[in-house]
């Protein structure tokens, strides 16, 4: 095995939306794997709509069951306590070894953040990014304005020799509208894979 990305998310619930997007960016950037990382409790989320973390565990795995190139761990659940990126790199460096080239995959919206992440210097290190489009986001943008213009110009440069950018066909389909729809009681069919809308539904979750 030579590469490997980690795609982390509160996943809630998982949607077709996350699934094709970890399919094209793993042909794209021929990976071996897609590790689909759950996070236990996010800093930057707000917790009120969140299911609880088993569920989303559960509902991840029965979404990404039927692809052998796609695996879950329950790494960030486990461990507890907040979930920090540099910590769950740590830990995959460690499992994988120095061999294995690491890609973390992130969102545009992320990517105007990721400035303030913890440890942001020593992650860089660590493994690559693998940036994608999220709606509403210009990453050109991003990168020009936001990057270049920063105070703080050294690392910026150094995080983005580390970018890759994963131009992906975006399937406009939100979590958020899909939680919406389900306390609505409208149908969430051709959303989620089918296993994924019987768990919601059989465990009553956003209602």
């Amino acid at each position: 095995m030579n590469s490997v990305a980690l795609f982390g998310g509160t996943f809630n619930p998982i949607h077709y939306g996350h699934l094709a997007l970890a399919e094209e960016v793993r042909t794209k950037f021929n990976l071996d794997k897609v590790v689909f990382v759950p996070s236990g409790t996010p800093p930057h989320k707000k917790q009120a709509d969140l299911a609880e973390a088993k569920h989303r565990f559960l509902m991840t795995n029965l979404a990404t069951v039927g692809n052998p190139c796609f695996e879950v761990s329950s790494f960030e659940i486990d461990k507890g306590g907040k979930s920090y990126s540099i910590d769950t790199v740590n830990h995959f460096r460690e499992a994988y070894g120095d061999k294995v080239q690491l890609y973390f995959i992130v969102g545009a919206d992320a990517l105007l953040e990721i400035a303030t992440w913890k440890n942001i210097s020593e992650l860089v290190k660590k493994c690559r990014f693998i940036v994608v489009p999220r709606p509403g986001y210009d990453l050109t943008k991003i990168l020009n304005y936001h990057f270049l213009g920063s105070e703080t110009y050294a690392m910026a440069s150094e995080l983005l020799e580390n970018v890759l950018v994963g131009e992906t066909a975006m399937l406009d389909i939100s979590a958020t509208a899909i939680r919406k729809r389900v306390a609505e009681w409208k149908s969430i069919k051709y959303l989620v894979p089918e296993p994924v809308e019987q768990y919601i539904h059989h465990q009553k979750l956003y209602v």
